[in-house]
């Protein structure tokens, strides 16, 4: 599709849910602060109402776990148990009343789950002796993908406007999406159909289950074992089954396709060789590395419906207002930023280390 001219302030329609009032969304980030058991706790509605009340066009939780056993770090928020809805409830109360559209983000990290943490060996698509994980049985294979599904309807239930499914960075659904990782001989592995139909079948659900709720999935184009024309067929898929968001992951939105990728992408960045996609009725989001205005404009130019930032998002809760108020003008920070300035953009001690210990030079001294 030739890209269409829309400035960072247009609004954004799905089929299902509310609109977008601009085009910022706040990408789906690790925080780790939630409590043990899944709940929440006072730290990350603080630190999400700052970004919807700093205009943010759709609001994403961090990834939240559909299953204990799928809980990837400590102080992931959970959605697979009732006693979680309570802070579900207020967290999608706060962040609706502030005018966001409000998504959860569903997730299980499959072999990426710590065992020591869950106390039993991960699960994935297959046997994986590199971590230790088994494969999922045929049942329980079925059995997650209810767990997906239920986690969805807890999420409706609170009252969040949509769900996004985690089918990138190398977690569960990525894991069967993956023909190096996936070497099943059931109708879960083998061709592309059957490694993405354990996805197809969570799309499936969620539609059944919760009719009026907006779906989003987040997809990876590289790493992981992921190709690009088999992303970009699951992509048209996707689309053809009416999803009203696809979410690509793409580290640097600007950049080449990875050496091995080029062929007929050769001269595209990654960004460009998804807009270009049919995509009908479904709203493309693109994330990795935008960080001044003009990035966003950009994005947009190039055909994007929606700018995901991540890290910005971080050093300022009111990007969006920053923007309009400055235009071209507004200069971000940039990394480092010390522990008092991302307490004032309201990240917890606990986000504050996490970032320190994830993301080398993000928090200076």
């Amino acid at each position: 599709m030739s890209p269409q001219q829309h400035t960072p302030f247009d609004a954004v329609t799905f089929g299902h849910g509310p609109s977008m009032k601009n085009r910022f969304m706040l990408a789906p980030l690790t925080n780790t602060q939630s409590h043990a058991d899944g709940t929440l706790s006072n730290d990350e509605p603080h630190w999400l109402s700052m970004r919807a009340t700093g205009a943010f066009g759709l609001t994403m939780t961090a990834a939240a776990t559909v299953q204990k056993r799928g809980q990837g770090f400590q102080g992931q928020l959970g959605v697979y148990h009732n006693d979680q809805m309570s802070g579900l409830v207020d967290l999608a109360s706060r962040l609706n009343d502030a005018g966001t559209v409000s998504y959860v983000q569903l997730h299980h990290a499959g072999n990426r789950t710590p065992a020591d943490l869950i106390g039993e060996a991960p699960v994935s698509a297959s046997d994986d002796p590199q971590t230790g994980a088994r494969a999922l049985t045929a049942a329980e294979v079925e059995q997650t993908v209810q767990d997906f599904i239920d986690g969805a309807v807890r999420s409706q239930k609170a009252g969040f406007h949509g769900v996004e499914l985690h089918g990138a960075h190398g977690y569960l659904i990525c894991q069967f999406l993956s023909s190096e990782l996936n070497v099943r001989t059931d109708h879960y592995g083998g061709s592309l159909e059957n490694r993405s139909r354990f996805l197809f079948e969570i799309v499936e659900g969620v539609r059944k289950a919760c009719p009026g709720l907006a779906l989003g999935v987040r997809l990876s184009p590289e790493r992981f074992g992921m190709k690009i024309p088999e992303i970009a067929e699951v992509y048209v898929r996707l689309v053809d089954a009416g999803v009203d968001l696809i979410d690509m992951s793409l580290w640097d939105v600007f950049k080449q396709p990875v050496d091995e990728q080029q062929g007929a992408f050769a001269g595209k960045n990654l960004t460009e060789i998804f807009a270009e996609l049919p995509r009908g009725n479904t709203r493309l989001g693109v994330a990795g590395k935008i960080h001044d205005p003009a990035d966003v404009q950009r994005v947009l130019d190039l055909g994007v419906d929606v700018a995901v930032l991540g890290r910005v998002a971080i050093l300022h809760h009111d990007y969006p207002n920053q923007v309009q108020a400055a235009g071209a003008g507004f200069v971000p920070r940039r990394p480092p930023a010390s522990p008092a300035t991302l307490a004032e953009e309201g990240l917890s001690a606990t986000f504050i280390e996490y970032m320190r210990a994830s993301f080398k030079g993000f928090v200076g001294d």
